[in-house]
């Protein structure tokens, strides 16, 4: 569920494409019989959590034997693996994919029209041309995970509703305490990835993603990119993160920010759970949202994390697709993960009270217009900035730990540059 992107995956997948458009296997509609290979990327939990999905899903489909896959590098090695047809029955999409490629590897599990009834996230996330290619395993609110017995001992005990604010109270957290005010998990990377989906928080704006790609100037004062890396750039400049950045550990920061070494990190809602688990007392920790308000209320965009989905080289397409669907409706993935559940209707994880008392609200970034599907993606990778990337966020963590030589503004000011010219190059 650690969303990541690789910059080398189009030219890639698209060399790919001849090799794998001609499908293969049943076509979904056959009684699920066979073997399927699902790969995933929670190594963490395959040999335990996922042995009684196996065990579950099987007793329903006897017919169907189901083999899993853990994979570390999930988006490296997969996108290595999609220049053959052999990239497993069931897989997660990788984030790299853009809509346009998706009827070139995937099956398609059914119409917008059909599945928006009863699946969160279709509308806009991995369908192309109304047809849907994925379903979300979890749904992710997105903001900061926190240490509630932490940030109260700095005398904090409402979450702050401007960037000022929260910096205020690192600060106070420096001052007060022993913890770490807020990691950044540079080393590992992918956590710096998270912030990119504040786009849309912090203007309470649904269509955030289809007005950046109507704009020059993305880290102008007051945009939305401007004042997410603003308040990343600030942390650090002010010396509010980790002493050395370069010896970050992701699994040790989860038990550090768990038992209070660590008071904050950036991270979609799917950690919360996994970070309580390490806890004493599960209670210590919480979930905060972005510092900005809206109309008096805090806003925070729900969306879905990797997306389940089927080869369309599988020769078991229908075993495929009911392991798509029935680990979306039965499996209780998302629930055990405390993450949104994907059915629309179901209740809202017990993870997320604090958001509930605190009126934040949520809502789905709207989808491109049709024929301009995938369009951010492209002028990203145009522009070679990389907005899902590590090191674009790296590079500011770097600048304002002055590793690097360059300011703020000077970065900016490249980032507005690159932007500019690639959507005038991709239009």
């Amino acid at each position: 569920m650690l969303k990541r992107i690789a910059a080398g995956l189009a030219a890639g997948l698209l060399s790919a494409m001849a090799l794998t458009a001609c499908g293969g296997g049943d076509d979904g509609s056959a009684t699920p019989s066979g073997e399927i290979t699902v790969l995933t990327n929670r190594t963490d939990i395959v040999d335990s959590v996922f042995k009684d999905y196996k065990k579950r899903f099987e007793a329903k489909y006897p017919d169907v034997t189901v083999k899993f896959e853990a994979i570390t590098d999930y988006e490296g090695e997969v996108r290595i693996r999609m220049n053959s047809p052999d990239y497993g029955d069931v897989l997660l999409i990788p984030n790299s994919v853009t809509a346009d490629q998706l009827p070139s590897f995937f099956e398609p599990l059914g119409t917008v029209d059909e599945l928006e009834e009863k699946y969160r996230f279709v509308a806009s996330e991995q369908t192309y041309q109304k047809q849907v290619y994925g379903i979300a395993i979890v749904g992710n609110a997105q903001g900061f995970v926190y240490n509630k017995r932490i940030w109260r001992e700095a005398g904090i005990t409402e979450p702050p509703k401007t960037p000022a604010e929260f910096l205020a109270a690192l600060r106070a957290i420096k001052d007060k305490t022993a913890a770490t005010p807020l990691y950044t998990n540079y080393k590992d990377g992918w956590p710096l990835t998270m912030w990119e989906s504040d786009r849309g928080a912090v203007s309470a704006n649904p269509n955030a993603v289809n007005e950046l790609v109507l704009d020059d100037t993305p880290w102008a004062p007051g945009r939305e990119h401007f004042v997410i890396d603003s308040l990343l750039y600030d942390a650090v400049q002010q010396g509010l993160i980790e002493a050395d950045p370069t010896t970050t550990n992701w699994e040790a920061s989860k038990v550090d920010l768990a038992t209070g070494k660590i008071a904050t990190m950036r991270l979609g809602s799917w950690a919360i759970s996994q970070i309580q688990g390490a806890a004493k007392d599960p209670a210590d920790v919480g979930f905060l949202p972005f510092p900005t308000q809206v109309d008096g209320a805090f806003h925070s965009v729900i969306s879905g994390d990797y997306k389940n989905a089927v080869n369309i080289n599988s020769k078991h397409k229908a075993a495929a697709r009911a392991w798509v669907t029935w680990f979306a409706d039965e499996s209780g993935y998302a629930t055990d993960q405390g993450g949104l559940s994907p059915k629309i209707g179901d209740p809202m994880p017990k993870t997320l009270d604090d958001f509930t008392k605190w009126g934040v609200k949520y809502f789905e970034l709207h989808p491109m217009p049709e024929g301009k599907e995938g369009l951010d993606k492209r002028i990203d990778a145009a522009a070679e900035i990389g907005l899902l990337d590590q090191k674009y966020r790296q590079r500011l963590v770097d600048a304002a730990r002055g590793a690097r030589k360059e300011s703020k503004e000077a970065i900016f000011d490249d980032l507005n540059e690159r932007w500019s010219k690639a959507r005038k190059s991709t239009q």
